[in-house]
């Protein structure tokens, strides 16, 4: 249970509701008890008239019709409260799922790119959905249950004892034995329901991943190797949640086996009382015997409460483990940071931690707003780096990166991603309209913006030649356009933003050259108070840029501008005629 004490708080905030349900579900079991007292009460009437103790027919029958008034009253009020304590419990349990699925995908957010290269797509969907689903069956009916059982055994055995002591100890001899059962079965079913919720992950993930990947699995032919993969994966899944539901199927029928041998108890040790007078009417049997049957499902439902609550464990832990994750990246100020655009890189240096690998060895630059820089090298070289450091994706462990004049560690976090426009290497898109993917960095652009920011991206023309225009919704990941095109799209989504810093990562790779001058020329016009950054293989894209800075292995091996490092003759002017020749041909 202590993996389920993270959600203390939670019934903190929402106590004055459960102890409403608790006192409803006090009420509703009171009620409840009565309801066997008059059925014996009614017995022993009857039994009494048929025995000529009562004479008097017409007593007998205003007698009967009040026993049978009483009855229906009483279990009348006991369902109202039934009723009012489902509503108070099953309603705390949704909003606390709601509360808790909220934050585990604020936590998602918070946790660093590091995170998410060490763990799956699918075991991340898991853990907001079928594990806090798990949970919220804790949090709703196993908890309701276990008040409402709880509240069952102590109201009927407190009548029972004062009815009946001897008998009631026979009717009750069999449940320290269930109790010790359920006990070690329970034990079982957490192992087993861990278990099964890592294989769920398992299936979600590679589920996950060959959707995503349908586009490669045909283009190679490998339908039936994916499928036989998944079947295995899908088998090994069924097998372990036979193995649980075979430890389950033990609970139902052992129950039963010994509420059956309570109800023999008190039909044997009753009866023989009744014949030796130690009981007077024949009510008090009827009487036991339908409490024996209410107190049926409370012991059949602790079997159900405790996989419940056995399942809630291991899914909570599960859930824990990425909650108690601490953010490696992480606002330091809640000041607000205005930024200007003036980057700065003083001997910067990054190692990846993940892969050990070095990136970045003592860069240092400068760019001012206004200015355009441009990175240029080889693939591996560092140059996304620079940019998603820029965006402090990730903290550098050693040199300066300051904006501003500021260390960037110290800024807003807020404040400095809204203030850059980034177009990533791999343009991502939504499954949502065009017109909402490019929105996305504003929501409060008007359309007037958003179809500017698309001539700019000299996408406009793409857009409106599809059937609905800019409300065409994409597939996932914008599989509905082309590589030129969702680059574009992505560019527009920074340009919609209006940001100070633009980030270009290679974001013209897959565009046409005569495109990517149109782009060029508007981005010169868009960006002449801003700073911005172009990383590129092409020369053709960079070549205006005020500064450039070419990498190699992490280390920036030229700078200036075109002209000045075409007289070089280094590597950016051996680059420089290999496209030219390219082209000519």
């Amino acid at each position: 249970m202590k993996a389920l004490r993270y959600l203390n708080k939670y019934f903190v905030k929402y106590k004055w509701r459960l102890i409403f349900g608790i006192i409803i579900t006090i009420l509703a079991r009171v009620f409840a008890v009565y309801v066997p007292r008059f059925v014996g009460n009614g017995t022993d009437l009857i039994a009494q008239y048929l025995n000529g103790e009562i004479s008097d027919d017409a007593f007998f029958k205003s007698e009967l019709t009040q026993t049978i008034l009483l009855i229906f009253a009483v279990a009348l009020i006991s369902a109202v409260f039934t009723f009012l304590m489902r509503q108070t419990f099953i309603v705390v349990s949704r909003n606390i799922e709601f509360d808790l699925k909220n934050e585990v995908f604020d936590q998602y957010q918070k946790l660093s790119l590091n995170f998410y290269k060490q763990n799956r797509t699918g075991d991340l969907m898991n853990r907001i959905s079928e594990d806090v689903s798990k949970v919220r069956l804790y949090l709703g009916p196993a908890l309701m249950n276990t008040f409402s059982t709880v509240t069952m055994f102590v109201v009927v055995l407190i009548y029972m004892l004062n009815k009946a002591p001897i008998l009631t100890l026979y009717t009750v001899a069999p449940f320290p034995i269930l109790s010790y059962l359920i006990y070690k079965i329970s034990q079982a079913i957490h192992h087993r329901s861990t278990i099964v919720q890592e294989y769920l992950s398992h299936l979600s993930t590679f589920t996950q991943e060959s959707f995503s990947g349908i586009s490669v699995i045909k283009s190679y032919g490998i339908q039936k190797q994916i499928n036989d993969d998944f079947s295995d994966l899908a088998n090994t899944s069924k097998n372990k949640q036979i193995d649980l539901a075979k430890m389950q199927a033990f609970l139902h029928p052992l129950i039963a086996l010994l509420i059956g041998g309570s109800n023999v108890l008190v039909i044997f040790i009753g009866g023989r009382q009744l014949i030796n007078g130690q009981i007077e009417n024949v009510g008090t049997i009827v009487e036991f015997l339908l409490y024996v049957n209410m107190l049926t499902w409370p012991v059949t439902s602790v079997g159900w409460i405790t996989t419940l609550i056995q399942q809630a464990e291991a899914s909570q832990k599960r859930i824990n483990e990425f909650l108690q994750v601490k953010p490696e990246i992480f606002n330091k100020t809640e000041e607000n940071t205005p930024i200007k655009g003036k980057i700065e890189f003083k001997n910067v240096s990054f190692t990846y931690d993940d892969t050990n690998i070095t990136a970045l060895r003592d860069v240092s630059f400068t760019v001012n707003p206004g200015e355009t820089l441009a990175i240029l090298g080889k693939t591996g070289s560092g140059k996304s780096t620079i940019l998603e450091l820029i965006g402090r994706l990730y903290d550098i462990e050693k040199g300066e990166i300051l904006i501003d004049g500021i260390p960037i560690d110290q800024l807003n976090l807020e404040d400095l991603r809204n203030a850059l426009g980034y177009v990533p290497q791999d343009a991502f898109l939504f499954s949502d309209s065009i017109k909402d993917n490019i929105r996305f960095g504003n929501k409060n652009a008007g359309e007037k913006e958003v179809i500017q920011a698309a001539k700019n991206a000299a996408i406009h023309e793409n857009i409106i030649g599809f059937k609905n225009s800019y409300d065409t919704v994409l597939g996932e990941r914008g599989l509905t356009l082309s590589g030129g095109q969702k680059q574009r799209v992505s560019i527009a989504r920074a340009l919609v933003q209006n940001p100070n810093i633009f980030l270009f990562d290679d974001s013209l790779s897959a565009v046409d050259t005569e495109t990517e001058e149109e782009i060029l020329n508007n981005l010169n016009h868009i960006s002449k108070e801003k700073t911005t950054i172009i990383v590129s293989h092409r020369i053709s894209t960079i070549k205006n840029a005020d500064k450039i800075i070419v990498l190699d292995n992490g280390l920036v091996i030229e700078e200036g501008n075109h002209e000045s490092l075409i007289k070089n003759s280094g590597h950016y002017e051996e680059l420089y005629k290999k496209q030219l020749s390219e082209k000519d041909n």
